[in-house]
């Protein structure tokens, strides 16, 4: 399996808005990834929904 990469691409994604909830942690976390790389919080929770979703062992 490739490693998670956060891709700084700036294109936009279509959307449908919902509330979730994640530990405070995760939240820590991803905002510190956003911080230091400029990529948004909602992109990178993107990314990782996607990443995983790829490599669901089903």
């Amino acid at each position: 399996m490739s490693k998670f990469k956060i891709d700084k691409d700036d294109g936009k994604i279509s959307s449908i808005n919902r509330t979730i909830r994640m530990k405070p942690e995760h939240f820590d976390v991803i905002m510190e990834l956003s911080e230091k790389t400029g990529v948004s919080f909602n992109k990178i929770v993107n990314q990782c929904i996607e990443y995983a979703l790829k490599n669901l062992d089903q």
